[in-house]
């Protein structure tokens, strides 16, 4: 098999797999398919809020204090009912001055900002202090309750009981929270109890002293009990917030957004005419400018669509306005690519070289400048979706992967269909096929001289 043959028989395996890909791309985007399209609140419609996460009293493990916190906050928008919420960990831009930890909750097709908040419900923050007699110096700041590492991060379950049953005998039926913690809260309980004898440990519940017992000796099994002024209601109400949200640390709202669903669908629109129209722009720029490889480039930028579109949806990718902006700006960058090759390919052939050397040339020569380009943009999108914030990580998500997969499109597609389709050498036909669409002219008086 003569080399151009193989490069036709590589050809129709790559148009096959296209085909494969258009397919799965066109049936695909059916209500509750696995593989629809995930558009993000700006485009679907929705509510976003963020928090600031206040680690500065956990001592030890924060990550797995936040890691916890997202499971609670996730337990809680779930309780509520919301359809495919989504709850993450962040961390504010390095560039906007110090860091800070937040976390991002999204609720699709939640508009009312309020009734979003509501939602995820007041989520009570308990902690276990230690009351020293005098006042000490802690975290540069004077109070006598020394944190102890013992929060609601601990706890298992929670329980109402009446003062009688909790103790085991008598009582004066007042309404108690019996606290289950989990092996290892037990295990620091039982620590705490009993290197601690004699002196109060204060149950603090949103910063605000609610028991102070005295410890008499060291408490094993991994349960404590909150006894204050709270009628049954108020008890039931704290057991059902300590079950469904005790947070390991303090969140404060600090900004909120919501898009209503009929603003997402005209800016979804919107991004996908300028897709569109983009797209056709280029592809009669190529034609008219570059003819045969103009044709080649563009059925190549189709395959390219076809690709960051098929790993959208399979990886999945949530689409955002500012990554249907990245995905056009991509699109620039592979026929970027294709230009270069192109204009070393005519070079060569105005040399007089064969149109199947001519094109071996000009990938060769134009491959260390499309490298460092998609190199540079590549690192770009990585540094973008490092320190940039959910809605920067959208835009390089969607370039990253846009580039890689133009630089895929440009030099192996490309290329392949370049060699399927130009003969060894090439007379004035297949010169005129491959000039400038505007200057043959030009070429074709170098040609004959």
């Amino acid at each position: 098999m003569s080399f151009r043959a193989g490069r036709i028989l590589f050809s129709i395996v790559i148009l096959i797999l296209s085909g494969l890909l258009a397919w799965f791309v066109l049936s695909t985007n059916g209500e509750g398919n696995r593989f629809k399209v995930k558009l993000g609140l700006d485009l679907a419609g929705g509510t976003e809020l963020v928090y600031r996460a206040d680690t500065s009293g956990v001592s030890g493990d924060t990550q797995g204090a936040l890691n916890s916190l997202r499971e609670v906050i996730d337990r809680r928008v779930n309780l509520f009912g919301v359809a495919e919420p989504l709850v993450q960990l962040e961390r504010s831009s390095a560039v906007a001055g110090a860091q800070e930890d937040r976390l991002l909750v999204e609720l699709p097709g939640v508009t009312d900002v309020k009734a979003a908040v509501d939602a995820l419900g007041r989520t009570p923050v308990l902690e276990f202090k230690l009351k020293s007699p005098v006042p000490l110096e802690v975290n540069g700041t004077t109070t006598q309750y020394i944190p102890t590492g013992l929060t609601g991060r601990y706890l298992k379950s929670s329980e109402l009981q009446f003062s009688g049953a909790a103790t085991g005998g008598t009582g004066n039926n007042q309404p108690v929270v019996v606290l289950n913690f989990n092996e290892e809260g037990g295990k620091l309980f039982e620590k705490i109890t009993g290197e601690n004898v004699g002196i109060m440990l204060a149950i603090f519940l949103d910063g605000e002293v609610i028991s102070e017992p005295v410890i008499n000796e060291a408490i094993p099994g991994g349960t404590a009990t909150i006894s204050g002024s709270f009628t049954p209601v108020e008890g039931r109400d704290l057991v059902r917030n300590l079950n469904f949200g005790a947070l390991p640390v303090p969140i404060t709202l600090i900004s909120s957004d919501s898009v209503g669903p009929s603003l997402g669908a005209e800016a979804f629109h919107a991004g996908l005419i300028a897709s569109v129209v983009g797209f056709v722009l280029v592809s009669i720029f190529m034609i008219l400018w570059y003819r045969l490889p103009g044709l080649i480039a563009t059925i190549a930028l189709v395959i390219y669509v076809l690709i960051t579109i098929a790993l959208v949806k399979f990886i999945p990718i949530t689409l955002t306005a500012s990554g249907i902006a990245g995905f056009i700006l991509s699109i620039g960058l592979a026929v970027d690519a294709n230009v270069l090759i192109f204009e070393r390919m005519k070079e060569e052939l105005r040399a007089g070289k064969g149109a199947q050397e001519a094109a071996k040339i000009g990938f060769t020569r134009a491959w260390p400048a499309i490298r460092d380009g998609h190199l540079t943009m590549i690192i770009s999108a990585i540094i973008l979706f490092w320190v940039g914030t959910s809605l920067v990580k959208g835009f390089a998500l969607v370039f990253g992967f846009g580039v890689i997969t133009s630089l895929f499109s440009a030099v192996f597609v490309s290329r392949i269909f370049l060699q399927a389709i130009l003969p060894e050498e090439g007379g004035n036909l297949w010169r005129m096929l491959c000039s400038n669409g505007f200057s043959f002219g030009r070429v074709r008086s170098e040609t004959k001289n």
